[in-house]
């Protein structure tokens, strides 16, 4: 089986993506998560560039990695300076790391019009570089920037800077598409010339002298793409971030490489337990960076196997192969289907087993659950984002619902005072156990005071049950704006605890009022879990 290695530049390439910035701190938790995952390389920054990424690597020299090699960046010596002189050059062997990756330019117009180098020049400091750090026993990879637009555009110079660095004892040449404009074909075939070209100049025809490695960007959309085809050339090593996080249109998805070149190519990389760490380990950094986890992100994301249509969940109750390409659990993942009108006795009859509910016990009619699902629909509500809501829906048309207190009345005071924010309170009677209890509190807006004080209230009614359970998300959609001020809105609320994630929905003209059938799905759902399974859901 062939294999291939894996380098993760999240901590470097990936912090130049908008508004993605880590601590020293934060990098050595992702890092040994990384270790943790089975990737082979991590490189965790530039150390001669700034105060941040010098703190982690001495916080680094700490730690043990089991699995990782770690890898500090940088580039080549500066023009008209020996190695010795070089600063960058000296900060990546004070970093320690036994790998250490240099960029290098590799074509012509940024050697001559933004570096204003000579040709020859640039091409003595690859290799100089290349072997200064050689000579002090580091794993050199040389990551040939700009190599593809530089081969298109001087095809004899870009290789000239290739075997500058083979000459200075480089490891791994890895070959940048900096700009993310290549196309796949041409990856393919300027790889299969190179491989050529290197046999032919040092005479090693069975093998190549040196290890071939990728680095993508997405600018066309092909990162994954021009990554997968690199490999099918020759390549053994490919860079990417953990969910393509990078600069601009962001690097190739090591969350989409993985599994097509361990599950579809059948590919060495990762073992089969540490894949089915991958979505965990997605959602792990989106978390860390404060970026919301795109939801249709390929194998990892929440929608990745989502089904909606009935015909879809008809055919997949019989066999999930028909309408998904590989099953989830192997990457960490789930199936889940989805209701709304579009779905059918299918849809309802899998999600209600999925919620731990068994209609056939019941004798209850799925057809008269799926209309009124589709009636409420009509009205606003949306129930494939809200299976919290979905849950007590079908408890109550079972007459099973138990509810876990009821509202008896609220009232929510907004005081807006001259050049001063707003201010809320809001007041709330609730039963629970035929014992009323009112509370007041106050919050940021009035959804956040009525939160306050339900929780306060509910907190005299179960103790503590409510601690670890947190609001993520709050979302507001006007239904039809037709209608101006008198318009149904949605609401949808995302709420969490110690080990999941669940969204209810409330829909109303009044703002607070949706807000509040939300909010109490949101509190009955976590507090009725606890009820009736004594875990937390």
């Amino acid at each position: 089986m062939d294999s291939v290695l894996l380098y993760d530049t999240t901590l470097r390439d990936g912090t130049q993506g908008e508004y993605i910035s880590f601590t020293a701190k934060e990098k050595i938790v992702i890092a040994q998560k990384l270790d943790d995952m089975g990737i082979h390389y991590i490189e965790g920054g530039w150390p001669g560039s700034n105060p941040r990424d010098m703190l982690f690597f001495d916080m680094a020299k700490e730690i043990t990695f089991k699995n990782a090699r770690l890898t500090a960046f940088g580039a080549t010596r500066k023009q008209g300076i020996t190695p010795e002189n070089d600063n960058n050059l000296k900060a990546l062997l004070n970093s320690g790391t036994e790998a250490v990756a240099i960029v290098g330019k590799t074509w012509d117009l940024h050697v001559e019009q933004i570096m204003q180098n000579s040709l020859e020049e640039n091409l003595a400091m690859i290799n100089d570089s290349v072997a200064f750090l050689k000579k002090r026993g580091r794993e050199v990879i040389f990551d040939a920037e700009h190599f593809f637009d530089g081969y298109k555009a001087n095809k004899e110079y870009a290789l000239q800077s290739l075997f500058a660095a083979v000459d200075g004892g480089a490891d791994i040449l890895v070959l940048c598409d900096t700009n993310g404009g290549t196309l796949p074909f041409d990856i393919q075939t300027i790889i299969s010339c190179l491989t050529k070209k290197l046999k032919q100049k040092y005479n090693q025809y069975d093998h190549l002298p040196v290890k071939i490695g990728i680095h993508t960007h997405n600018d066309s959309g092909l990162a994954v793409a021009n990554s997968i085809i690199a490999v099918q050339a020759g390549a053994v090593m490919v860079q990417g971030t953990i969910n393509g996080y990078g600069e601009r249109c962001g690097n190739a998805d090591l969350t989409s490489i993985i599994p097509i070149l361990a599950l579809k190519m059948g590919m060495q990389c990762l073992s089969g337990e540490n894949i089915k760490k991958l979505k965990k380990l997605s959602r792990f950094i989106s978390d860390t960076a404060n970026m919301t986890p795109l939801n249709n992100r390929p194998f990892v994301g929440k929608s990745a196997f989502a089904h909606k249509g009935g015909i879809h969940v008809s055919a997949i109750m019989k066999n999930p192969l028909a309408y998904e390409h590989m099953q989830p659990e192997l990457v960490g993942n789930k199936r889940r289907v989805l209701m709304s009108d579009l779905s059918g006795k299918s849809n309802v009859e899998y999600k209600a087993k999925e919620l731990g509910i068994d209609l056939d016990a019941d004798g209850v009619d799925s057809s008269r659950l799926v209309t009124r699902i589709k009636e409420l629909e009509q009205q606003g509500y949306q129930f494939e984002t809200a299976d919290g809501s979905l849950k007590l829906l079908i408890e109550r048309f079972k007459d099973q619902f138990k509810p876990m207190f009821e509202l008896k009345s609220f009232m929510v005071t907004i005081i807006k005072e001259k050049d001063r924010p707003c201010t809320s309170q809001a007041s709330i009677k609730i039963s629970a156990n035929g014992v009323e209890k009112i509370t007041v509190a106050e919050g940021d807006g009035p959804v956040s005071a009525l939160d306050n004080a339900i929780r306060k209230a509910l907190n005299k009614f179960y103790p503590g049950v409510l601690s670890s359970t947190q609001l993520v998300d709050f979302k507001v959609r006007v239904i039809d704006g037709r209608e101006g001020t008198k318009a149904k809105v949605r609401v949808i609320i995302e709420s969490r605890d110690t080990n999941n994630i669940w969204s209810t929905i409330g829909v109303s003209e009044d703002i607070i009022e949706a807000s509040w059938q939300a909010l109490a799905d949101s509190l009955q759902y976590k507090l009725s879990k606890k009820e009736g399974t004594g875990d937390e859901r």
